[in-house]
């Protein structure tokens, strides 16, 4: 089960970092990253080191795994499950990215504004590629349970808090104004229903 969840972990950085970044820079000459604050301790700060320390996580559980270290014995059912959830869980973040279209971007320049993703998966959660690489990562605990396996998940959901919470949301809410401020209040944050923002509905102002 390691060997699998290892593949699936790779093929999983292969598709949503490496390829689709290459997509995006054969069509439009941009990778679609963005350079994020480095200032020590700031939020920009701990996202980018949480979602470092996560995604390394993650493939050090799988290895460890195969070197039988560290393991957590579980039911032949429960661990099967595993592949099956980090497979759901990619196709959520390559659906999402492929949705998102030219407003794909990992992390936020200020100066830039793309246009507003709202339709399909984003009408059900606000962040559906960070709901899947959770859902991924929580397949992995399943497929190769280990302390390993279950920081990667804890790192990965307190680096997703940061970034939506502290910077993307911020970020949108000025951007796109109004807009972005019903679409929140109806749209859950990464699951339907939940984490939606309260929002006043006579609110008219738009960006400038």
């Amino acid at each position: 089960m390691a060997l699998t969840a290892l593949v699936l972990y790779l093929l999983g950085l292969l598709l949503a970092f490496g390829m689709r970044t290459l997509a995006a820079w054969r069509r439009t000459g941009d990778t679609g990253f963005r350079r994020p604050d480095t200032t020590a301790f700031t939020a920009s700060w701990w996202g980018s080191v949480l979602f470092v320390g996560a995604l390394l996580l993650g493939l050090a559980a799988p290895v460890a795994g195969l070197l039988d270290l560290a393991t957590v014995a579980v039911p032949t059912g429960v661990g099967a499950a595993g592949p099956a959830l980090m497979l759901l869980g990619l196709a959520l973040v390559l659906v999402s990215q492929s949705v998102m279209g030219a407003s794909w971007r990992v992390g936020v320049d200020e100066g830039e504004r793309t246009a507003l993703v709202t339709h399909s998966v984003f009408a059900l959660a606000r962040n559906p590629i960070f709901t899947g690489m959770g859902v991924l990562l929580l397949g992995q605990v399943l497929a190769v349970p280990s302390v390993l396996s279950a920081l990667a998940l804890l790192v990965f959901a307190a680096a997703v808090q940061v970034q939506v919470r502290a910077i993307e949301e911020p970020y949108l809410a000025r951007t796109h104004g109004t807009a972005y401020l019903r679409y929140s209040a109806r749209t859950g944050r990464f699951l339907p229903g939940i984490g939606r923002l309260a929002v006043d509905d006579t609110t008219t102002e738009e960006p400038r």
